[in-house]
């Protein structure tokens, strides 16, 4: 067994598609496109709108925010809920508080709750 951190001071600052107050840790990696990380928003934070290259699933294990996709509707999300955007999905997320999520992507990946 293997023990690992990823908080916030492992990960690395993003500031692209206008990003602000994000870390993001990466955790996992795997066949094809598969990545796994922790993104970490503090006060005030946003992922940038931009378009998903392969399909994502935005898990919020922390805090909560509010998230768009395709339909440009900002919709909340808090901790157990998740996000998922398909490749090519233009999508943001923003929070006031601060928010901490895992990140799942990968081309072959499919949902099964919803």
């Amino acid at each position: 067994m293997k023990i690992v951190d990823f908080g916030s001071e492992k990960g690395r600052i993003i500031e692209a598609y206008g990003s602000q107050n994000l870390v993001m840790t990466r955790i996992l990696s795997g066949s094809g496109e598969l990545q796994t990380g922790c993104m970490h928003l503090g006060p005030g934070g946003v992922v940038g709108y931009h378009q998903a290259t392969v399909p994502q699933l935005f898990l919020v294990v922390g805090g909560e925010g509010f998230v768009k996709g395709k339909e440009n509707e900002e919709l909340p999300i808090q901790a157990g809920s998740a996000a998922f955007w398909e490749a090519g999905e233009w999508h943001e997320t923003r929070t006031e508080q601060g928010l901490t999520a895992i990140v799942i992507e990968g081309e072959s990946l499919k949902l099964y709750l919803g």
